[in-house]
């Protein structure tokens, strides 16, 4: 993980990981109700991935 937030500069960190994380965790808050802190964390991530590759989908789609 740290790693990952090395990588990636602090504006790109903000302006899309921040939002898909919030989502992500609003989400899973939500819904995910699995009794394991495996197969929660598990759906978490997933999540997070799908709403990242959104925001990232929408961002491409609205610079072009």
């Amino acid at each position: 993980m740290y790693t990952l937030v090395k990588a990636i500069p602090l504006r790109n960190l903000v302006l899309e990981q921040a939002p898909a994380l919030g989502v992500s965790l609003v989400i899973a808050e939500m819904f995910y109700k699995f009794h394991s802190f495996t197969l929660e964390t598990l759906a978490f991530l997933a999540t997070w991935f799908v709403a990242d590759g959104l925001i990232s989908f929408v961002r491409r789609l609205l610079k072009s």
